[in-house]
């Protein structure tokens, strides 16, 4: 299994379709990565030689922000847009969605609340 940036990616895939297991690269940057490391995506993730998995290592480190570091980030904004009290942030302290239609969209943040005529009726009794 090809080991890159802490990850092991799926052996049997091509290259282009098995870096977007890493987190923070997604299908379209898979083919730019490639591209600037000069990969074929078309081969397979165990057909690829330890001198490209390095190019594509270091094409990655140097332009992109990847699993941790990425994580991190995004974690840290979070909590900046918590500590500074805006929508997005009492939304998401409030494990809320932060977007759109929140009256039917949170149904499984809410506990999957019905607020409908028949939704929480009980069983009827068995007939005598």
């Amino acid at each position: 299994m090809p080991r890159v940036s802490g990850i092991n990616i799926p052996d049997n895939k091509k290259i282009e379709f098995s870096l977007p297991y890493i987190f923070g690269i997604g299908h379209s940057s898979s083919k730019i990565i490639l591209k600037t490391a000069g990969v074929d995506g078309n081969k397979r993730a165990k057909d690829v030689t330890a001198e490209e998995i390095n190019k594509i290592q270091g094409v990655i480190d140097k332009n992109y922000k990847v699993e941790g570091d990425l994580r991190r980030e995004k974690s840290d904004n979070i909590k900046r847009l918590k500590e500074i009290g805006s929508w997005r942030g009492t939304r998401h302290a409030r494990r809320l969605p932060i977007h759109g239609r929140s009256k039917t969209n949170s149904r499984t943040l809410r506990g999957n609340i019905r607020k409908t005529m028949g939704s929480g009726r009980k069983p009827t009794a068995q007939k005598t």
